[in-house]
């Protein structure tokens, strides 16, 4: 037989990567480029978080949703169809002459991203061992967080090229050519795939087994009772995300009297070391439930000493006013935040198995309610104060807010459904 380079399971792990940081691109595109359309929309500062948070409200109402939806029908068909719809929303936003259909081409892209993360749970969890659940979790959001680093170099130089409205019209397309990827390539049933291997077989989660849950009802009651602490602390985690993505650019911007392309620099110094965490978070909780076979300390306890370590980064730029110190700074708080990427994203596989979207649908309206509300705040406390440094307040607070909550947390006990047990089991 010929050698093949790559795995199938590497190769959808290597595409559901490709898709987090396109993803990501797509909607934190407009932070780098606010500075521009602002001025050619004659838009405010409480306008531009408007922009920055429409995105949310669609993307908080279809978390659930489209968790259901890749449950119900699968990664395969959710994911393509969200790509498109995102794609066709990152074109629009090149074609916009006003604040409504700016706020119309973000709504249409929260409505194409809602589905994304929750049914790339689903397909991670069909195509990826219980023991490695933390890895791929931690490297397909560190691809985000990569999608944030390039993000703001990227759109100036595509602006410079083409103009802001330009950059859009690029991004659409490249989203437009993973949705054709995706489709060729992927299968639901990891069995149904011509390049899957016996051996791969023989690791990944029974699939016969697991569409057990086709026919059974998500049990919503149950599993929201479960997954509330979870939710709160990704509330908290998203609200400090959210400061990062929507406002950082600005920050150096307008607090340093950068220039843009300075700005940039600096923005995607600060993005990109999320990327690390992302990537340590995953491996580092892997590794401590190889060491314990404790799910409770492999996922919980990593994310309580993170949160607690980003406070204490993030703390001192509330006093110190030199860019270097503040960038360092900047940077350690968002490496600890982004140290508890993959164990949380863990979470709703250990959790629910066979509901994973659902469960991760759950857990992402926390981010997706943080998104909304955030950017409206710090832009409202801007305009009020013209302080960029007290938005960080808040994330701090809430830090230290979630460390706590995450003690509830507890994915080490598997919910199990009387008539499902038996899949459940096979799975564990």
């Amino acid at each position: 037989m010929r050698a093949r380079r790559f795995s199938a399971t590497a190769t959808v792990l290597v595409l559901i990567c490709l898709m987090y940081g396109i993803t990501y691109v797509d909607r934190v595109n407009v932070s780098t480029a606010a500075s521009v359309f602002q001025r050619d929309l004659r838009l405010t500062s409480v306008q531009v978080g408007l922009v920055f948070s429409a995105f949310a409200y669609p993307y908080l109402l279809f978390q659930v949703i489209g968790g259901w939806v890749s449950d119900r029908f699968g990664a395969r068909l959710t994911l393509t169809v969200s790509a498109i719809i995102w794609a066709i929303a990152t074109l629009s936003t090149g074609l916009v002459d006003s604040l409504a259909t700016m706020l119309l081409a973000r709504i249409m892209l929260g409505f194409g991203e809602g589905a994304a993360f929750p049914a790339a749970t689903r397909a991670m969890s069909d195509w990826t061992i219980v023991q490695k659940r933390g890895f791929a979790q931690g490297i397909t959001h560190s691809s985000a967080r990569l999608g944030n680093a390039l993000t703001p170099p990227l759109v100036v130089y595509l602006m410079a090229l083409v103009t802001w409205r330009g950059s859009f019209i690029i991004l659409g397309i490249i989203s437009l050519a993973w949705a054709v990827a995706w489709v060729w390539y992927f299968r639901n049933d990891p069995g149904d795939h011509t390049d899957i291997t016996t051996a791969e077989l023989e690791l990944l989660p029974n699939y016969a087994l697991r569409k057990v849950r086709k026919k059974a009802p998500v049990p919503w009651l149950r599993l929201t009772r479960r997954m509330l602490p979870v939710t709160v602390v990704y509330f908290c985690y998203g609200w400090t995300l959210w400061l990062y993505l929507a406002w950082i650019p600005l920050f150096f911007l307008h607090s340093y009297q950068l220039d843009l392309k300075s700005s940039s620099l600096f923005s995607g110094g600060v993005f990109f070391a999320g990327v690390l965490g992302d990537a340590l978070g995953g491996v580092v909780s892997d590794w401590i439930l190889r060491k314990t076979a404790d799910l409770n300390k492999a996922r919980r306890n990593p994310v309580v000493v993170s949160y607690l370590c980003s406070v204490v980064s993030t703390l001192p730029i509330m006093f110190l006013h030199d860019l270097t110190w503040v960038t360092i700074c900047l940077s350690f708080g968002f490496f600890f935040s982004e140290l508890t990427i993959g164990p949380m994203w863990a979470i709703p596989m250990d959790i629910a198995p066979s509901f994973s979207g659902s469960a991760s649908g759950l857990m992402n309206t926390g981010s997706a309610l943080a998104a909304i509300v955030s950017p409206l705040v710090f832009g409202y406390v801007i305009d009020k104060t013209n302080n960029w440094t007290l938005p960080f307040l808040g994330s701090i607070a809430l830090l230290f807010l979630g460390s706590i909550v995450a003690l509830w947390m507890k994915p080490g006990e598997t919910l199990v459904i009387p008539h499902m047990s038996t899949a459940v089991n096979a799975e564990s």
